[in-house]
């Protein structure tokens, strides 16, 4: 073997080894990220999921509302790139704890009962004015001491949120998306698709809660959704008492 051959050779070995371990990098890299995703959501190989959806309230019928299929449709591609599987039921089908399962809850308490049983008993700092008559507070969020008025189409207030059930064992989370209408909904299930790896840095597999603020839905849909605030404390703490009356009285 000449020197030009030997070169040849060596050349394409070296090479070789550099593609091998360019390609191993990737997968190493590809898969502790497929990890921290896994694990973000509850979701390792081959586990199962629940999608509980709501109903349409606008809606005499059992309906969904358009925007809140598409929710599920972005919450299904999460699952299906962690490799796991999706259980979908209706809101009033579900009859389970939490904490076994990962689940994702779709819909206000007004028009799903598992959300409003999911923030009576894990966030009581959250109040949601569920009362049909028209009014300026109808579908208000009180969140500890602050009110957030909704704008229909202007500005439209979700909650989203990740929750552990903290008991040994019961490592799955519940991830709630409860918004003033529809299209908030699946405005925050996109914000929680395009945000997941910096909530994940920043909370790491602890419970959070944020307040999205959904901009101008009637000309940008779901897209323009902005973090209003963390209320996780707020949310977790019981309401503030309001004020007692002040009697007056009249000297005789």
């Amino acid at each position: 073997m000449n020197d030009d051959v030997r070169n040849i050779v060596l050349g394409v070995v070296a090479a070789g080894i550099s593609a091998a371990l360019g390609w191993l990098a990737r997968t190493y890299l590809w898969k502790r990220k497929l990890r921290r995703k896994q694990a973000f959501f509850g979701l390792p190989d081959h586990s199962e999921s629940l999608l509980v959806v709501n109903r349409d309230a606008g809606s005499p019928d059992l309906a969904v509302h358009r925007y809140d299929v598409f929710a599920l449709l972005e919450l299904a591609a999460l699952i299906k790139d962690c490799g796991a599987h999706a259980e979908v039921i209706t809101q009033d089908a579900a009859r389970q704890g939490f904490g076994e399962r990962t689940e994702f809850c779709v819909g206000g308490p007004g028009s799903n009962r598992r959300m409003a049983a999911h923030l009576h008993a894990m966030l009581p700092g959250v109040r949601v004015n569920t009362d049909p008559e028209p009014g300026p507070d109808r579908l208000a969020f009180q969140i500890g001491s602050e009110r957030y008025r909704m704008e229909k189409g202007l500005s439209e207030y979700v909650l989203l949120a990740r929750l552990t059930a903290g008991q040994p064992g019961l490592t799955r989370p519940v991830f709630l998306f409860s918004g003033q209408t529809a299209i908030t909904n699946q405005a925050a299930t996109r914000y929680l698709a395009r945000n997941h790896e910096r909530l994940a840095r920043k909370y790491g597999n602890n419970t959070f809660v944020l307040l999205l603020k959904v901009v101008n839905s009637q000309a940008y849909g779901p897209d323009v959704a902005e973090l209003v605030a963390d209320v996780t404390r707020a949310a977790q703490a019981p309401l503030p008492a309001p004020p007692a009356p002040r009697n007056s009285h009249r000297a005789s």
